[in-house]
């Protein structure tokens, strides 16, 4: 009797151990391959920046798994490749005084390429003889919100001893927009809800010449519904002098006096400022040594520490130049 029921034990085993390893086997059947194209790219544009470059951008493609990259093509030619992140990038070394013209297509991970986007032209300028002088820099730099999401810059145009080709947008040193250089205001969209942001613009001629910044301005979009309200340092300066840099800023408003904050250079963690005793009221104050070269290049943000011990949102990004 007992080896009866040992056989039967192993035999009701052995079915599940068998259906165990069929389900299992099931479960890791391979996904079917991807045949499925990613959508065409929309709202392509193309400005000529100078000369001999242009400056494409256009809106993110859709993809039933995910898109992979972006090519760039002129006049039918591939001429650069992109990686899903980046909606935007310059065509260099085109002929100047001469229409180009431009398709972008989207590309999976599989190598499925979109349609070609429908084609922009954009007409390099003439190029003038030993230009070295750069235009001045654009003036009366403002910022209207448009939500939570997309903001409009104004101002008002700088001056060139040949002509101002194109308007660049910068924030945080980065260039995130280009417009010609007839216009005089830009749109920009993809901002975070509840966000420090810092604008600068940049006037270009058709030699490569750009203008110094223009002054900074500043916008914190508005927080997401429910999201608790932005905590950002604000009015933060940064003045360089010989071997340092000051900053000067509002500490948050919190219900607490606030007495650590952290400061950020090129987006990495550099420092904590901690004031032992009650912080000064008003603005703060920090000086901090740099070693390196005269003409380096940093940006630089700060955050607050919370009541609550967590740290708070970063203060809208400031560019300062080595002494």
């Amino acid at each position: 009797m007992q080896r009866l029921l040992a056989a039967s034990l192993l035999t009701a085993l052995g079915l599940s151990l068998t259906l165990t390893l069929t389900a299992c086997s099931a479960a890791a059947a391979p996904e079917p391959p991807d045949t499925r194209a990613p959508t065409t790219p929309l709202g392509v544009t193309a400005t000529a920046g100078s000369a001999s470059t242009v400056h494409v951008m256009w809106s993110a493609a859709a993809d039933d798994r995910a898109v992979d990259g972006y090519a760039v093509y002129r006049e039918g030619t591939k001429v650069k490749d992109v990686p899903a992140t980046t909606l935007m990038t310059d065509v260099v070394g085109l002929a100047p005084g001469a229409p180009h013209t431009f398709t972008v297509r989207a590309r999976d991970a599989a190598g499925n390429l979109s349609a070609p986007s429908s084609p922009v032209t954009a007409t390099t300028p003439r190029t003038t003889a030993e230009d070295r002088t750069p235009p001045t820099a654009p003036g009366a730099l403002r910022v209207t919100a448009d939500g939570s999401r997309a903001a409009t810059l104004r101002w008002t145009p700088g001056r060139d001893d040949t002509r101002i080709t194109a308007y660049d947008v910068y924030q945080a040193d980065t260039r995130i927009h280009t417009v010609p250089g007839t216009a005089t205001t830009a749109r920009l969209t993809g901002l975070r809800p509840g966000t420090a942001y810092a604008f600068t613009v940049r006037a270009r001629d058709a030699a490569e010449n750009s203008s110094p910044d223009s002054a900074p301005v500043d916008l914190t979009t508005a927080s997401a519904p429910g999201a608790p309200p932005n905590t950002a340092p604000r009015d933060l300066t940064a003045t360089a002098a010989r071997g340092e840099i000051t900053l000067t800023w509002t500490p948050p408003r919190t219900g607490a006096p606030v007495t650590h904050h952290e400061l950020h250079l090129d987006g990495h963690f550099a420092t904590t400022i901690v004031w032992g005793t009650t912080p000064p009221p008003g603005r703060a104050t920090y000086t901090f040594p740099v070693p390196d070269a005269p003409g380096t290049r940093y940006t630089v943000t700060l955050r607050a520490q919370l009541p609550d011990g967590t740290w708070g949102d970063f203060s809208a990004p400031r560019t300062v130049v080595v002494r």
